[in-house]
């Protein structure tokens, strides 16, 4: 019996570090998004030296860490330590939303070549709901300049509504946190256009119109409804 009860325990400990080496491998997947386009190509909106620090700095730098605090919450999780659990929370929702939120970025931005104003849906919405696409970036650009010190300016869609919202959030708090869906993001960290802008935001806004990626805006607009 007491050779049973060991091995019923060690059954159980073997069980439970699998099952922790099996959380982590399933949380540790997040990877760096390739850009669908060169460092240099959003010029002269936003520069090289800008993308290469942003993305392959910055961003990468949320997604080691997530990883790396996904790996601590399977532990935690595995020996039962619920206030370590909880104390990784914010760290899991600052570098995971850090990570939302760019690889939503990079795809809202195209090419100044390959502009294309906004159509179909997506337009009448936006004429329904602001007026006009230059309202529209006039009343996103006042709320994102209301950003104080880090965070973010949204073009949104309300489910419940069933209508276009602007918004901003704080650090890297993703917008699905206002029950919101995202559609358009802006950078409005320092690190998005300080080498370039110094501490003009509003130029920076003014200029971020010239590279949004409509197409995918649009797509996003779709999938929402």
């Amino acid at each position: 019996m007491a050779l049973a009860g060991r091995c019923s325990q060690s059954a159980g400990s073997l069980m439970s570090a699998l099952r922790s080496m099996q959380a982590c491998r399933s949380l540790t997947t997040q990877t760096l998004p390739d850009l669908p386009y060169d460092y240099s190509a959003l010029e002269p909106v936003i520069s090289a030296e800008i993308m290469k620090l942003h993305h392959g700095k910055h961003h990468n730098t949320y997604i080691t860490t997530l990883n790396q605090s996904y790996e601590k919450y399977a532990e935690a999780e595995a020996k039962g330590d619920v206030a370590k659990m909880i104390e990784l929370q914010q760290a899991i929702k600052f570098n995971g939303g850090g990570h939302v939120n760019h690889s939503i970025f990079w795809q809202n931005l195209t090419p100044p070549k390959d502009f294309e104003a906004p159509s179909g849906e997506l337009k009448s919405a936006i004429e329904n709901d602001f007026g006009s696409v230059e309202e529209l970036s006039k009343k996103f650009n006042a709320k994102a300049a209301t950003v104080q010190g880090s965070g973010w300016g949204w073009l949104g869609y309300s489910p419940e509504l069933k209508h276009l919202v602007i918004t901003t959030t704080a650090n890297q708090d993703p917008l699905t946190t206002q029950g919101l869906v995202p559609l358009l993001g802006v950078d409005m960290w320092e690190h998005a256009y300080y080498l370039q802008y110094n501490n003009v935001k509003a130029d920076y806004l003014k200029e971020i119109w010239k590279i949004v990626n409509w197409k995918d805006v649009a797509s996003r607009y779709s999938k929402a409804q």
